[in-house]
């Protein structure tokens, strides 16, 4: 079988590269490039996936695929990155709300223009694999593609690619999803790959978000529940829901963020009980399990990518949109980011929560 691989110079793209060169695959390294900023912006700390260090990986990336000796492409994804990636990025958080980029960058960029873009240069190729830890089963049953965790909890990569369709799903191989992190790097270190101890990316950007928005401060009031003025702000979109440090604010108790008011450009704090939510209204639903929910089910969701999983009721508001309802109260739900669906170890599907009830 002919294999793209999207390269990123780390230790999971690369041993994923590898081991299907060894089953006996023809393999071919690609990398987007999607740093188009050039001295624009600072950045900051490297293993970010956005940055001035772009460069660096995109060359340890290249050397890599010399060393396992496969051929290797770039392949110039910035405008579509900044388009599809940045401008929601933008426009969630100077709206209060806390997007998930990495999310939309790896249904509607990293699995889909990349191999989109190495197809139209004339690199055939059979199927498109990546470094995730995560799993693709076909249910003879439903005829479906499913979406399943990693086999390691503490790796599982499923809730950052929940996005991905049934056409994507087909066309894909997640080698890692039967590896713990530790194996993989064992595999790279027996390999004599330098990058066997590279640091997981650990953030989206490197640098100060503000550089992103490019965007003035705007002063505005930290007010309390009943409206009372406690501090000031340079713009909601330095905070984020349940945020306790950095306010600025002197109190009995810890304050915390509870909500972020576009129209009076207010940050509304309170005590840890009232970042105490039991529901929601998701949209922007992508299902992988079925095509669309028709009746109430109860399943467990995660409402951000290192949380338990908690149980809860979903049933369907209209054709984009599903109230969730938590069994147990949780803290702290912010608007912009997903919410995931499982049933045991399958992805069901998930949104994006657009209101906290």
């Amino acid at each position: 079988m002919k294999i793209l691989v999207g390269m990123s110079g780390g230790v999971d793209s690369s041993v994923t590269a590898l081991l299907l060169k060894e089953a006996g695959h023809e393999v071919i390294g690609a990398t987007m490039s999607i740093w188009g900023k050039g001295d624009k912006l600072k950045g900051g700390h490297k293993n970010a996936c956005y940055g001035p260090d772009e460069k660096e990986d995109i060359e340890e990336a290249s050397r890599i695929c010399k060393e396992i000796g496969i051929p290797f492409h770039v392949y110039d994804c910035i405008e579509q990155y900044e388009r599809i990636v940045l401008e929601n990025f933008k426009a969630e958080y100077l709206s209060g709300r806390t997007p998930n980029p990495c999310i939309w960058c790896n249904s509607l960029i990293k699995f889909d223009v990349l191999p989109f873009l190495a197809k139209q240069s004339g690199i055939e190729f059979d199927k498109f694999a990546t470094g995730h830890y995560a799993r693709v089963e076909y249910d003879v049953n439903t005829q479906r593609y499913l979406l399943k965790k990693g086999i390691n909890p503490k790796k599982d990569q499923s809730y950052f690619i929940y996005r991905l369709k049934q056409n994507q799903l087909a066309n894909i191989l997640l080698p890692l999803g039967d590896y713990t992190k530790e194996e993989i790097r064992e595999i790279a270190k027996n390999r004599g790959l330098k990058v066997h101890d590279k640091p997981d990316s650990q953030d989206f950007y490197s640098g100060d978000y503000n550089e992103l928005l490019e965007i003035e401060p705007k002063e505005g009031n930290i007010v309390d529940q009943n409206g009372r003025i406690l501090g000031k702000h340079n713009g909601i979109w330095n905070f984020t829901i349940g945020q306790r440090k950095g306010l600025g604010i002197s109190s009995t108790q810890p304050l915390y963020v509870l909500e972020l008011n576009k129209e009076r450009n207010e940050v509304v704090v309170g005590f840890e009980d009232s970042t105490l939510k039991k529901s929601l209204i998701a949209n922007k639903l992508n299902w992988i399990a079925f095509d669309n929910l028709d009746k109430q089910i109860e399943v467990k969701a995660k409402i951000r990518s290192a949380q338990n999983e908690t149980e809860v009721i979903v049933r369907p508001e209209n054709d984009d949109n599903v109230y969730v309802g938590f069994i147990n109260l949780q803290k702290s739900v912010t608007p912009g980011q997903s919410i995931v669906f499982y049933d045991g170890d399958t992805v069901l599907g998930g949104g994006i929560i657009d209101k906290v009830l």
